[in-house]
């Protein structure tokens, strides 16, 4: 392979033989239900990766930030989250990177995906093979051989692993931001689109709950003294639906309405779920206004009250100078390897999201090449678990040596 020093090389051999043990660990970590609440199978999951990780270090599983969230009757309810697993190693070292990832899935203890098949010799589905856990044992296998490398004592390494990733990193999120601010890049192993492609800029996301309080009456004898929860709730998704023509570029889906009962009752509770996902933080803080104009307007009209709960939990990602820099070393990394890496904009979100938010450069799609995330379809390419750890040990080398200045 071109421009390697001896030292990279033997480094990239080191990965290359690691190729059955990452895909032992995909099976056996994809065979336990880890959905996000799931709290007794994260537990299982955080076990095994206590038990994976510690040759790297001393692991510590972190309880969760306290959170709350809107139950469909309108209170708040305490959310419960899994531990996050966190490694520290050579903190005082001159370049200190964060690697990220997460051990909950999309699937619920009682979703029918559940097992593993071989859809060819190189194709596996099952739940969590590419998002992932696939990602999960290609970072551990790129920072074991680093390890193992003379240039390991120049890095140091901050792991986080969270439980609660695919319901917005609410238990975590501070755990992000604390780790983020003191390293000086971060790589984060979603996995890659199934041609390789890595995600650039990435939209943020918001997720809402509006609380519509009115009043009940007789809907046959005095319906004009009541005040329709349902109707002001169904008023209000329309016009936020309607922001997407104010705001090109911004996405905002309602997504369901809570309330309401019998049809001679009218409803005085409702409560309306939404998610917005602007471009830029600057469309982020003029969507915003512009939810909270309509929320006061729905709740004058329809003579209620409307609490707004929630907030942008994922901040905008655009690719700035900032994050191009890194990616276009991952890209030079990736071109000594034979690998065409490219990248582009996507309106999905992840962690990746929140650790930009603080300044840090961050490439988030360093896991193997997959697709058909989020479904029982969902399939990991594992001719590409080797090339992936390469890519990450090569770069992981690369920045040992020249260092990298925040």
């Amino acid at each position: 392979m071109p421009s390697l020093s001896p030292q990279e090389a033997a480094v990239l051999d080191a990965v290359a033989v690691s190729r059955p043990l990452m895909l032992e660990r995909i099976l056996r970590w994809a065979a336990i239900n880890s959905g996000s609440r799931n709290l007794a199978g994260l537990a299982q999951m955080a076990d095994e990766l206590t038990a994976a990780f510690a040759p790297l270090g001393t692991v510590r599983l972190l309880a969760p930030t306290a959170v709350e969230a809107v139950a469909a009757d309108g209170s708040r309810q305490p959310l419960a989250h899994g531990r996050n697993l966190h490694v520290v190693l050579r903190p005082d070292a001159p370049v200190r990177v964060l690697l990220t990832g997460h051990m909950d899935t999309v699937f619920a203890v009682d979703h029918p995906f559940h097992a593993c098949r071989w859809l060819d010799d190189d194709t596996l589905n099952g739940p969590g093979t590419a998002d992932m856990k696939g990602g999960i044992a290609v970072m551990l296998a790129a920072l074991t051989a680093v390890e193992a490398s003379p240039v390991a004592d120049r890095i140091g390494w901050e792991i986080v692993i969270n439980s609660d990733e695919e319901v917005s990193s609410l238990g975590s999120g501070a755990l992000l931001a604390e780790a983020a601010r003191r390293c000086h890049l971060g790589l984060t192993y979603e996995p890659a689109l199934p041609d390789g492609t890595l995600a650039g800029g990435r939209k943020g996301s918001g997720n809402f709950s509006a609380t519509v309080r009115g009043r009940a009456a007789h809907a046959g004898r005095e319906i004009e003294l009541g005040r329709n929860a349902v109707l002001a709730a169904g008023d209000l998704a329309l016009r936020l639906a309607a922001l997407m023509r104010a705001h090109p570029g911004v996405s905002v889906n309602p997504a369901k309405i809570d309330g309401g009962g019998p049809n001679n009752i009218v409803p005085d509770l409702a409560v309306l779920r939404f998610n917005v996902r602007p471009t830029t933080p600057a469309e982020q803080v003029a969507v915003a206004a512009a939810i909270d104009a309509l929320v006061a307007a729905v709740a004058t009209e329809h003579d209620v009250a409307i609490e707004l709960d929630g907030s942008f939990a994922r901040p905008p990602k655009p690719m700035d100078a900032n994050q191009l820099r890194l990616f276009e070393l991952v890209r030079d990394c990736g071109s000594d390897l034979g690998l065409a890496i490219g990248w582009r904009d996507t309106g999905g979100v992840c962690d990746g999201n929140n650790l930009a938010a603080t300044g840090l450069a961050v490439v988030d799609t360093l896991g193997p090449r997959g697709g058909s995330i989020h479904s029982s379809e969902e399939y990991l390419c594992t001719d590409s678990l080797v090339e992936r750890a390469q890519l990450s040990a090569l770069l992981l080398m690369r920045v040992a040596a020249s260092g990298w200045v925040r």
